[in-house]
């Protein structure tokens, strides 16, 4: 008795068409935010920023005492006392709100500048690296003449020429920035400049300005923005140190270089309520610093 075995293979069901079609790779910029988001600290310190930028821009809208109201009844209460949460300042203001009001400024301070120096700073390298010759030579060495002195007293200068303000600082922070963003923008755009693509799309008849804005920029504004966003930390801490000379913000105006100077005479009374805007500025610094670091590992393809 002879038993026959059913050798047919059973029919595999049709798979949807979706499942069919390749997963779409991810874009680059999506991939940056993919990896920065598998980064715990970046993380951390964007959200510490996320709401502190939260608490400056809504500030109105807090329950805050006037920033501006004092009583010298109330100076220098501790921290922790009733209805001053972070205590008062020397003209028995709300710490809180000054702190809160005084990270507008401070942040505009740092943002500003560096966001105006990143557009001119971008042109001119980007301009000097792709053109070459004598317009290079021109834009590169004045550049130079500014890498004579260091940030910090080349700031002081131009700030004690311009004079004491909030435009007169941002002035001056924003000349500070040009020079090293337009160094490493000519660095970039100079080393693409020879690729063979750019050379191909040259030969092929396109014209320069076509050229830079397809085939140069979408090159070289990584580094350059990587190399941008470290520098706010640095602008931040430069604005502090001109409002701390008095070379920045004017008094009323809440601001934490300011108001860490206001308050030096407080520290033998109360050095902790003193180095709350101390405070304030190193952390946020550390922040910025931290997601920059995290930012440029992110966008690395290699890592």
């Amino acid at each position: 008795m002879s038993t026959t075995v059913d050798t047919k293979v059973p029919a595999v069901p049709a798979r949807p068409a979706a499942e069919q079609a390749p997963a779409q790779s991810k874009g680059y910029w999506q991939g940056v935010g993919a990896r920065l988001s598998r980064d715990p600290v970046a993380m951390v310190c964007a959200g510490l920023l996320t709401l502190l930028l939260a608490a400056v821009v809504f500030a109105p809208l807090l329950p805050l005492a006037d920033p501006f109201t004092g009583s010298m009844i109330s100076r220098l209460k501790p921290i922790g006392t009733e209805g001053h949460i972070l205590g008062t300042d020397e003209l028995g203001r709300d710490m809180l709100a000054r702190l809160i009001y005084g990270g507008r400024l401070t942040l505009m301070l740092g943002l500003l500048p560096v966001i105006f120096a990143f557009l001119i700073g971008t042109f001119l390298g980007v301009l000097a690296g792709y053109v070459g010759g004598w317009l290079n030579t021109v834009i590169m060495r004045t550049v130079d003449v500014f890498f004579a002195f260091p940030s910090i007293l080349l700031a002081i200068a131009i700030s004690g020429a311009l004079g004491a303000g909030i435009v007169n600082s941002l002035v001056s922070l924003t000349i500070v920035f040009i020079p090293p963003i337009t160094r490493v923008a000519e660095s970039v755009t100079a080393s693409v400049r020879s690729l063979e693509y750019v050379d191909a799309a040259r030969i092929s008849g396109a014209r320069a300005l076509t050229v830079v804005r397809v085939h140069v920029l979408g090159n070289v504004m990584s580094p350059i923005f990587v190399y941008a966003t470290s520098l706010t930390s640095v602008s931040m801490i430069l604005a502090a140190g001109l409002s701390f000379l008095g070379l920045g913000v004017k008094p009323p105006q809440p601001e934490w270089g300011l108001m860490l100077n206001t308050l030096r005479t407080a520290i033998y009374i109360d050095p902790v309520l003193a180095a709350l805007p101390g405070a304030m500025i190193f952390l946020t610094s550390l922040c910025l610093n931290l997601l920059s670091d995290g930012l440029r590992s992110a966008m690395n393809i290699k890592d």
